[in-house]
């Protein structure tokens, strides 16, 4: 293997494109929108910088890398790809469709793979003809920052389709841990709610903000407080998962709380506003 498609040229799609294209694969970045391939490849070429200015790679090793990289505005620009990695925005009806179109046009032995971060992977797989090549990759942001991937395996993903991706997942540099198809994986499973009883602590009135985060990072030996990691990852994702988790389990303790949803009606979404629970 040494073609692999990205589609989504956000955050998340431009830094696995990044990785892939560091660890000698050809790449083709795919999204609907010429600003966003814009603003990828910017964040790529930025990127690549840091790490020159670090001395963790030559001038000449990243123009290598970034001429790996081409951008496309349709799907079709995945169709030579023998790896796609879907890295588009968390909804499941456009990622239905995306796996849909897809499968159409990709070659038969092609892997196709998700980076969501909550949608079940099995019924993404069952919008395809070939369920057993559909698999979850779940990286974490910042992808060439971060090791781990999840490695989900959906209810018919095969083990050839397991072992592979492990086996990329391990030449990127990255550590693979499996993981069965459940609503919120294992990592969000896990932080989500850790999070919400955060934001609850602040709606109650516990603790503010700062010191609910101080808390974690100096008991708990977090490197970041949960707060200014929700505003880290988007205050709306967070709202996603969590949803997608009560619903999916059918459990109250997932259940969002009230002022998690009213800062995101609100538009208060962390960062990327430039105002979540503190200002940036």
């Amino acid at each position: 293997m040494n073609h692999a498609a990205v589609i989504g040229a956000g955050t998340m799609g431009n830094g696995i494109a990044h990785v892939f294209a560091q660890h000698g694969w050809r790449v083709t970045l795919i999204d609907v929108s010429a600003e966003a391939l814009e603003r990828g490849m910017g964040t790529i070429r930025t990127n690549l910088d840091r790490q020159v200015k670090k001395g963790t790679l030559s001038q000449e090793g990243s123009g290598e890398v970034f001429a790996r990289i081409t951008t496309n505005s349709a799907l079709a620009g995945a169709k030579e790809a023998e790896l796609v990695i879907e890295a588009a925005t968390e909804r499941p009806d456009l990622k239905f469709q995306i796996f849909k179109t897809l499968d159409e046009l990709c070659a038969p032995a092609a892997i196709l793979a998700s980076n969501t971060s909550s949608i079940s992977i099995t019924e993404i797989a069952a919008k395809t003809k070939r369920p057993g090549q559909v698999i979850g990759m779940h990286f974490m942001n910042p992808v060439p920052v971060m090791q781990l991937v999840e490695v989900i395996r959906g209810h018919a993903t095969t083990d050839a389709t397991m072992a592979r991706t492990v086996e990329v997942a391990k030449a990127l540099g990255k550590t693979p841990v499996e993981v069965n198809d459940y609503p919120g994986f294992v990592a969000n499973r896990i932080l989500l709610p850790m999070i919400n009883e955060a934001v609850y602590a602040v709606m109650e009135g516990v603790a503010t903000p700062e010191a609910i985060d101080t808390v974690m990072k100096l008991g708990m030996a977090h490197p970041m407080g949960p707060l200014a990691l929700a505003d880290f990852i988007g205050l709306d994702v967070c709202l996603a998962i969590l949803e997608v988790m009560h619903q999916g389990l059918g459990d109250p303790k997932y259940r969002p709380c009230p002022l998690l949803r009213r800062m995101v009606a609100a538009g208060y979404l962390g960062r990327k506003s430039g105002k979540g629970f503190y200002s940036y």
